[in-house]
């Protein structure tokens, strides 16, 4: 037994030190943070074995109460999809005022989970913010202004408007699974600046959508230097503070006092992530507050290639219902879906997303949160809609083909 626990030592020590060797030692916080706790991807709360920085909340402005709140039930076709996908918070929001709230597994509104990729629209709008104090040109802007390091060749020619609106020709690999893919390096690595300087622009910038998490962090890189604020702070300043959140929110870091993990990773709660549907929704004023100009909401919420209906700066746009809507999307089927013309928000987070395909870049779960939202509201008849046709995972829609 000594025998083989010395081999099991020498084995793990041999495999740790080829890790360091051949720089992917990140992996070691990969397997202490998820497989450690039972997980196979990134979750809700692993921003507790994170660093992280504090968004700071000022003067909390509660959000109002319909007076029908809560009074319908939710409809057994969206407790249904709760229950699979593991919903922790579903929140509609009709003319600024809660209609109805729901929270599951023990969270309530208070409760602070994983952002995932939302955290994209807020960078987005930080951009924005800094566009309209001065501090960044404009969208043409180049990133070489700040960074030699994308100053030559190709670099040379992308701007903070392609980072932001995802067409950048970056050389990345957007893999949340596999074990060596540098999203999964950026995630659990504590050399993130670094890992973003040396990354490659192999296309041309500015020509088509292509959706990679590097080009928000690199975003952000450039408005941290051009505002000389740490991500966190700007946002807690010029938004967070300003809308009247109503709790501290939490940013990972790559390592103590680094950078934030700008592309996802705000800890925070669907009250408070609801605060920038509503900005939007209205045109980037918060009372009497114009906090965005509404020309960068435009911008925001308006598709910049037709060839990618599906994306516009740092926001998800879709037709549904014959009614424009846009979101905010994260990992995990996190949305922050806004609905201007009925004056809706509609807020869910949770444990697991529905099915992706490759025919519709939106998950069929959007549709069920629309559409269920809908036909509590009345709006929709019960057998209208195309979440009630839509496998929820890959196991169901396998199992209807079969």
């Amino acid at each position: 037994m000594k025998k083989f626990l010395i081999w099991l030592v020498g084995i793990i020590t041999a495999i740790v030190v080829l890790m360091y060797i051949f720089d992917v030692d990140y992996l070691i916080k990969a397997v202490r943070v998820v497989y450690f706790h039972g997980k196979t991807t990134a979750y809700l709360d692993d921003y507790t074995h994170f660093d992280n920085r504090v968004i700071k909340k000022g003067t909390g402005q509660p959000w109002a109460i319909h007076k029908n709140y809560n009074k319908v039930k939710a409809t057994q076709r969206l407790e249904d999809v709760h229950k699979e996908l593991g919903t922790v918070a579903y929140l509609i929001i009709k003319n600024d005022s809660i209609w109805h709230e729901s929270y599951y597994d023990g969270y309530g509104k208070d409760s602070k989970s994983n952002s995932f990729s939302m955290a994209k629209t807020v960078v987005t709008a930080a951009m924005f913010k800094a566009i309209m104090e001065g501090k960044i040109k404009s969208l043409d802007q180049k990133v070489g202004d700040y960074f030699p390091e994308f100053s030559k060749g190709l670099a040379a020619q992308l701007t903070v408007g392609d980072l932001s609106s995802m067409s950048t020709g970056l050389d990345w690999g957007e893999q949340y699974s596999s074990p060596f893919s540098i999203t999964t390096r950026a995630y659990f690595g504590d050399h993130l600046e670094e890992t973003m300087l040396n990354v490659k622009v192999t296309k041309q910038p500015g020509k088509e959508f292509e959706y990679v998490s590097g080009a928000t962090e690199l975003l952000a890189m450039v408005i941290t230097k051009a505002t000389g604020e740490t991500l966190s702070d700007y946002v807690s300043q010029k938004f967070w503070q300003p809308m009247g959140a109503e709790n501290d929110a939490l940013w990972q870091l790559d390592h103590p006092d680094g950078i934030e993990k700008s592309y996802c990773c705000i800890a925070s709660n669907a009250r408070d992530f609801a605060r920038f549907g509503k900005l939007l929704e209205h045109n980037g004023k918060w009372n009497n507050e114009q906090i965005l100009d509404s020309t960068a909401v435009a911008k925001m919420t308006h598709l910049r290639f037709a060839a990618s209906p599906q994306y516009a700066y740092g926001v998800w746009l879709n037709n549904y219902l014959d009614k424009d809507m846009y979101y905010l999307r994260g990992h995990l089927g996190q949305f922050v879906i806004v609905i201007p013309e009925d004056d809706i928000i509609i807020v869910r987070l949770g444990h697991k997303k529905g099915l992706q395909t490759t025919t519709d870049p939106h998950s069929n779960d959007f549709y069920v949160y629309v559409d269920e939202a809908y036909k509590m509201m009345g709006l929709m008849q019960p057998d209208e809609g195309k979440g009630n046709k839509l496998p929820m995972t890959k196991q169901e829609a396998e199992g209807k083909e079969k």
